[in-house]
């Protein structure tokens, strides 16, 4: 149960708490101890846990700043957490530091990280994301182009033009009309 005394161990990072209890984050996924230097997390996102074995029995999993289970994530693993966060979240404004906080880890780490096993940077998988979410909804939806740049993470319409025009090799409204003209030839 969270007490004041334990959410002040976590905002305070007082490593006097850690083996005490352990927390984890609900929106990624991820426990520490009451002593990592990670960003606080809003309250209502921390679950408890008494062990580590409880928070991996949960489904938690290992920081890998603060190593609360006392072993690193393997890598792949990690990878996999990194795809998964982008894949579910790529419509807020995750830049790579916000990525970092999220997996707990610096940003030259996770970069150089996930690159080498994945071939790609995550701000490559996040622009892929975004243009493959944008490409379903240019063609299931007529929502204007400004609107479909808002919902699939991109700050404004111009730059939403210009990742796909590059992605695509036209713009999204020509990707629209390219769909509509195909439909026309198929009926």
């Amino acid at each position: 149960m969270m007490t004041d005394e334990r959410w002040t161990a976590i905002v305070n990072c007082d490593t006097s708490y850690d083996g005490q209890f352990y927390y984890g984050v609900t929106t990624t996924g991820i426990f520490c101890r009451p002593s990592c230097k990670s960003r606080a997390p809003l309250p209502e996102n921390v679950r408890l846990f008494d062990t580590a074995a409880e928070a991996l029995t949960n489904k938690f999993r290992p920081c890998k700043r603060c190593k609360p289970d006392g072993m690193r994530l393997p890598d792949e693993e990690w990878a996999v957490a990194i795809k998964e966060v982008i894949e579910a979240r790529y419509q807020e404004p995750l830049t790579l530091p916000v990525l970092a906080e999220l997996m707990h880890v610096s940003p030259y780490h996770m970069h150089r990280t996930f690159k080498r096993l994945t071939g790609e940077s995550p701000a490559a998988l996040l622009s892929r994301t975004r243009i493959a979410a944008a490409k379903e909804l240019l063609r299931a939806s007529a929502l204007p182009v400004r609107e479909i740049a808002e919902r699939v993470g991109f700050p404004n319409a111009a730059h939403f033009a210009t990742v796909f025009q590059k992605a695509e090799g036209c713009s999204p409204t020509a990707y629209r009309q390219q769909l509509q003209l195909t439909e026309v030839i198929d009926k």
